[in-house]
């Protein structure tokens, strides 16, 4: 990895509904999906789908923080799900879809915290945030099909009916704000 670059792992969610949107900000040169958190190594996606392999649904973001700021990748995070849900997002139930930021050191878990503060004082969210801050140890890329799932996939019924209404809404408010790529 390019050292001026930096990566963020975070659970928001289904991978498919939160990969497409950070892949289209500026100064983010990519997100992959994934699975990290939990025991099983080399977990499958069916295996996480069971609950049984401790594993969340993640995407590891690299960005060049010049460009995209860790404060402004959480505020598209916290746009992209409802953190006041405990271990699912509107029907995707399980701790495999929990709200979760993995940091890699004191400085990172200092950032995490200070964004969950920041987030939930705005009251974008009415309650309490229930977002994880857990030390990174691993991230397991999930299969080559699921990486860039909605931009193949954007008929299936999943897609069509909760990622693409999502895409949309992020392109309108984050499109606003000036953070995406232009395509």
């Amino acid at each position: 990895m390019d050292n001026n670059l930096e990566q963020i792992t975070f659970g928001g969610g289904c991978f498919w509904c939160v990969e497409s949107c950070f892949n289209m900000l500026k100064g983010v040169h990519s997100a992959v999906s994934g699975y990290s958190g939990g025991h099983k190594d080399n977990p499958t996606y069916e295996e996480v789908c069971t609950g049984e392999t401790g594993h969340a649904e993640v995407i590891q973001i690299t960005f060049d923080p010049k460009i995209m700021s860790y404060a402004q990748l959480m505020d598209v995070f916290f746009f992209l799900h409802d953190p006041t849900q405990l271990n699912r997002q509107g029907n995707d139930i399980g701790t495999q879809y929990r709200s979760v930021i993995y940091y890699k050191d004191d400085v990172e878990k200092a950032k995490a915290e200070e964004a969950i503060r920041k987030s939930e004082e705005s009251g974008k969210w009415p309650g309490k945030y229930v977002t994880e801050i857990t030390q990174f140890e691993k991230f397991w890329p999930a299969e080559q099909y699921h990486q860039g799932y909605y931009n193949v996939n954007p008929n299936q019924p999943y897609c069509s009916a909760v990622v693409g209404p999502k895409i949309q809404k992020f392109k309108k408010h984050f499109g606003e704000l000036g953070m995406l790529n232009e395509a």
